[in-house]
């Protein structure tokens, strides 16, 4: 069993408008009991999730809108232990812009495990292809296809940082947490094509050019 209540700095970036605050808002747990950084102009949210060795909390911080400027202060990511980077698969300037977020992160945070999300995959008008996607490839981080709005795939990003910050790949979550009802449904047929379509791409060698931002 794990001692106490293990908890971790999460550190949550992107572009403006990606759907970062709707993520963290989904927990409901998390909204009640949010706390404000004047100083930092910064919300951290608690999130609780109950796994088969005890519960584990992330203590989400999120940039209220901050990030508007292009960049962040070093205080944000200091003693960050693991971080979420996101953008939204229906604007491709904001995954052109994952490589800065990344560079501005591993600059202060070295060595945390690193989620990458590509998030709002319930608009069918995406313009960032799976087979596209392969800056996480490059950079040895997770990925992810997330619809905040929907709770699709919520709980994945934190289960791979949980696992990697725990050091136990058999840590499983053994609780729905509590999230806000979803507000839209995402199309299961559809999912699964990107999902194929990921694995297709997973299985090809990586772009031979240097161009972190394609």
């Amino acid at each position: 069993m794990l001692p106490e209540t293990p908890t971790f700095k999460l550190v949550i970036v992107g572009d403006s408008g990606v759907g970062k605050t709707t993520f963290v808002k989904r927990h409901l747990t998390g909204e009640f009991e949010k706390q404000y950084i004047a100083t930092l102009g910064v919300e951290v949210h608690p999130l609780d999730f109950d796994t088969n060795y005890g519960r584990i909390c992330f203590q989400a911080w999120d940039t209220a809108g901050q990030e508007r400027t292009g960049s962040l202060r070093d205080d944000y990511y200091m003693n960050g232990q693991c971080a979420i980077i996101m953008f939204d698969v229906t604007s491709r300037i904001t995954y052109k812009n994952v490589s800065n977020w990344h560079r501005d992160l591993v600059r202060v945070c070295e060595n945390i495990p690193i989620v990458l999300c590509g998030n709002k995959v319930d608009i069918k008008e995406r313009k960032v292809r799976p087979k596209n996607i392969v800056f996480h490839r490059k950079k040895g981080l997770e990925y992810y296809e997330i619809s905040a709005k929907s709770n699709y795939n919520f709980e994945m990003p934190f289960l791979w940082m949980a696992r990697k910050l725990v050091g136990n790949e058999q840590l499983e979550f053994v609780a729905t947490p509590a999230l806000a009802p979803a507000e839209m449904e995402v199309d299961h047929g559809l999912m699964e094509l990107y999902s194929q379509e990921l694995n297709t791409a997973a299985a090809m060698p990586l772009p031979e050019d240097d161009d972190d931002d394609l």
